[in-house]
């Protein structure tokens, strides 16, 4: 029995670590994450699933779609064993960056977790919302 591929955004300061890092390093950890229900959704995450490359701060757009390569991995920031960590390998970059502005006027993104639970790093993307925002990218 295949497992149901879930959809995940994450943010990250594109000075700090941004889509071409992720590139340059062909596998990527995303470790750091210092919130609970971050991490949580973190250790939802399953090998396979999508995510989108969500700069912030700077830029503050979608531009690119990750997949996870290996979940619920120890953070090897984490000195106190609480938080988790994933791997993840680009799949695509965008071919236009969808920018938050874009997402926010967006009715159909109205309920996005992006926009609710503006503050959290990492969070689920409804199968809907994934799709709609795909298109808006150029598919």
């Amino acid at each position: 029995m295949s497992k149901i591929k879930s959809y995940w955004l994450m943010k990250s300061e594109p000075d700090v670590y941004s889509w071409d890092d992720l590139v340059a390093e062909g596998v990527g950890t995303w470790d750091g994450v210092r919130n609970y229900t971050a991490r949580n959704n973190m250790r939802a995450m399953q090998p396979g699933d999508q995510v989108f490359f969500y700069h912030s701060n700077i830029g503050v757009e979608i531009v690119g779609i990750a997949e996870i390569t290996e979940s619920n991995i120890p953070d090897p920031t984490d000195e106190t064993g609480r938080w988790s960590a994933v791997r993840l390998k680009p799949v695509r970059k965008l071919a236009r960056p969808v920018t938050l502005k874009e997402i926010k006027a967006d009715p159909a993104l109205a309920d996005m977790d992006l926009l609710t639970k503006f503050r959290l790093s990492v969070s689920a993307v409804k199968p809907a919302e994934w799709d709609h925002i795909v298109r808006l990218a150029g598919g």
